[in-house]
């Protein structure tokens, strides 16, 4: 069985992306590792060159920054990463640059891939998520944040990233079939410093939007203010080790007030009965599980 991940990483310097943890949190079960380094205004691909694998296979590209609806050139700077894994790979597994695994997921990773490679009816691989918000010790709990998302596929070039890359489909927009694994993906997408994360934000946007929406709806400050959240629960498990060091070098202060949670009765009601059983009312499901 052959693995490769794959990820896409523009700016990781600039933004503070954790590219280099993502990248390492999955590499001990890869064969080989394809990133797709766009046209940076830093060091990113020195960065990536520092990693020092020979795993490790580097696609420079150049994103078209034209494109400013629905994050569509994420989705195809990901098939530039994904096209460029060798026809030999039975596993693809795309993580994203502010994204890790723990290690202690790895072995039934592992498992799942050797279990489903030859099953001809599974497309993919289904994760859990976490998405982590302002510091390292908060998590998303309203209906905002998504559950679940393709992160492993085959190696079938008729499946394509989807959208805004955030999950996968096939060439003829049909969902893929997909195994549920015991495994999560860690989301650090929402925890950087307020400045940072400000900065972020006014980038990201723009692959959405025009500069009339820009205007209207990204304030124009130096830090991110991480008070304006509807609902958050305390993280009280431990990070992967690969994140340890980030964790230890975090210097602002976040604290969520759970007396002052945002959130409708109707909205309360979900979450209670998402808590009790797992079952997220009206959850969007870009996958057909098997």
């Amino acid at each position: 069985m052959k693995v490769t991940g794959f990820t896409i990483i523009r700016n990781a310097i600039k933004y503070d992306y954790p590219v280099v943890e993502a990248i390492l949190s999955i590499l001990p079960i890869c064969d080989e590792f394809i990133v797709a380094a766009g046209n940076s205004e830093d060091e990113t691909l020195q960065l990536i060159k520092n990693i020092d694998s020979p795993k490790i296979k580097i696609v420079e590209t150049v994103w078209d920054d034209s494109l400013r609806k629905g994050g569509q050139v994420l989705a195809i700077e990901t098939n530039k990463a994904f096209d460029a894994i060798s026809k030999d790979t039975d596993w693809c597994f795309y993580i994203q640059s502010d994204e890790c695994v723990h290690e202690h997921y790895l072995p039934a990773i592992k498992n799942a891939m050797q279990l489903y490679k030859d099953d001809k009816y599974v497309d993919g691989l289904l994760f859990d998520y976490v998405h982590f918000y302002g510091h390292y010790n908060y998590i998303g709990n309203s209906n905002r944040w998504y559950n679940k998302e393709i992160r492993i596929i085959k190696n079938d070039k008729a499946i394509r990233s989807y959208k805004d890359a955030q999950g996968f489909r096939k060439l003829d927009d049909s969902k893929l079939c997909v195994k549920q694994i015991n495994a999560k993906i860690y989301h650090y997408g929402w925890v950087k410093t307020p400045r940072a994360q400000q900065a972020k934000q006014e980038s990201f946007h723009k692959m959405w939007h025009d500069d009339e929406w820009m205007n209207k709806n990204v304030s124009k400050v130096e830090e991110f203010d991480y008070s304006e959240i509807d609902s958050l629960d305390t993280f009280n498990e431990t990070h992967p080790a690969v994140f340890m060091h980030r964790i230890k070098q975090a210097n602002w202060d976040f604290t969520f007030d759970k007396s002052k949670i945002k959130i409708s009765l109707k909205d309360k009601f979900k979450n209670l009965i998402k808590k009790t059983t797992g079952w997220q009312i009206g959850e969007y499901k870009n996958y057909k599980l098997v």
